[in-house]
């Protein structure tokens, strides 16, 4: 049975994710910075015992990705998802100070590399090898034509350059790595004006998933299959 591994996803699209992927009957393994709080998971692990495994990390410790790689310890993963995300506030050029821009980049940009790499064994076991990056239109440098949200388009340019230097390190094990772009949705994150649903970000991201494959290596997708441009 295919194993999912979803970061982030005690809430908005990483449950989203959960959700539709236990829909479909595979092995889900998730997590999340405290499994107390994280009431629609156990939700899903009620009705989903068997399915659904939550493990609790937190992408801020020094040792997260490194704890996930014990937790883990030899299961094959067909399929991660770096879902786990921030955004920021104050982001405007007079406002932008280091503090919070420094804690965005772990988050966004540091910890899904390093999660990547500790647990990058477990895909080579995978006969599926595929990993996939949640960035953000925002980060497109030839779609800003806006300015300012200076520390989060930052953090998602990045991304967006490690998606395309692992796709080409990794290219020798055959593993599929894609940057994805969810759209503008309805989430905590996006806000109550946001135009997509998160069932319609996580139905078209889920086909992104299905369809692509290692010659779409290196690509940097909107959720409804469009490329985007870097």
């Amino acid at each position: 049975m295919t194993n999912i591994l979803i970061t982030g996803a005690n809430r908005g699209l990483g449950l989203g994710f959960v959700k539709r992927y236990l829909e479909k009957k595979v092995n889900v393994i998730c997590t999340t910075r405290r499994i107390p709080e994280s009431k629609e998971l156990l939700a899903c692990k009620a009705q989903y015992p068997n399915n659904l495994e939550i493990l609790e990390l937190d992408l801020l410790k020094e040792d997260a990705a490194s704890s996930l790689a014990k937790l883990l310890k030899d299961k094959p993963i067909d399929i991660l998802i770096n879902n786990a995300g921030v955004g920021s506030s104050n982001q405007h050029f007079e406002a932008v100070s280091s503090k919070p821009w420094l804690e965005v980049l772990k988050v966004n940009l540091i910890a899904p590399l390093l999660i990547t790499q500790s647990i990058i064994d477990n895909v080579k076991k995978s006969s599926t090898k595929k990993i996939y990056f949640l960035s953000s239109q925002l980060g497109s440098i030839g779609e800003n034509t806006s300015g300012g949200m200076y520390i989060y388009r930052s953090s998602k340019t990045g991304l967006n350059q490690i998606v395309k230097s692992l796709s080409v390190d990794l290219m020798k094990h055959k593993i599929t790595v894609i940057s994805l772009h969810p759209g503008w949705v309805k989430t905590d994150m996006g806000g109550p004006n946001a135009p997509i649903s998160v069932d319609k970000s996580i139905d078209g991201m889920i086909r992104v998933i299905e369809t692509t494959g290692i010659r779409d290596t290196g690509k940097f997708l909107n959720y409804d299959g469009r490329e985007l441009p870097w």
